[in-house]
C-alpha cells in the first residue's frame, strides 16, 4: 500500500488513502458516524410520532406544534446531509449508517481496493476488492 497520506491520483477522480492516513481519520469519523446513527434514529422516531400527532386534534396550538415537529425533523435531516457531505469530501464512502460501515479507497500493488472499517472496530483491519462488498472482506494480513 502507499506510504503517504491521502493524495490525488492524476487522471482518476479518487483520493487514495495509505493505511496510516485512513486510521488517523478514524478519530474524526467515529463521533460523526455515531451522531449520524443517532440522528437517523431520531428522525425515524420523530416521523412515527408526527404521523400519530397528525391524527389528533386540529386546534391552532396543534398546528403550531405540528410545524415545530416538522422543523425539528428538517433540522436533523440537514445535519445528517452535512455529515454525509463531510465524509464524502474526504473521499470516504459511507456504506451503512446502522453499522457505521465505511470504505476508504486505497492502492495495493498499484490496483485500487477498499480499506473497510465499521463502528466498534479498532484500527482498520480489513479490505476488499473494488467490486466486492462487505461479504468479500478479508484481513489486511491476507493482502498481496
Amino acid at each position: 500500500m502507499e506510504d503517504d497520506g491521502p493524495c490525488e491520483n492524476p487522471g482518476v477522480a479518487h483520493r487514495y488513502y495509505a493505511l496510516d492516513a485512513a486510521n488517523a481519520r478514524l478519530d474524526e469519523l467515529r463521533p460523526l458516524l455515531e451522531r449520524l446513527r443517532q440522528d437517523r434514529d431520531a428522525v425515524a422516531e420523530a416521523q412515527r410520532d408526527l404521523t400519530r400527532f397528525r391524527e389528533s386534534n386540529g386546534s391552532e396550538d396543534h398546528a403550531m406544534e405540528l410545524q415545530d415537529r416538522q422543523a425539528r425533523i428538517r433540522e436533523l435531516v440537514k445535519r445528517m446531509q452535512q455529515t454525509v457531505a463531510r465524509i464524502d469530501s474526504w473521499g470516504i464512502t459511507l456504506r451503512d449508517i446502522t453499522t457505521g460501515l465505511i470504505d476508504f479507497p486505497a492502492l495495493a500493488a498499484g490496483r485500487p481496493i477498499w480499506l473497510c472499517w465499521r463502528l466498534g472496530e479498532d484500527d482498520i483491519g480489513w479490505w476488499h476488492e473494488i467490486n466486492d462488498g462487505f461479504g468479500g472482506r478479508r484481513a489486511l494480513t491476507d493482502l498481496e
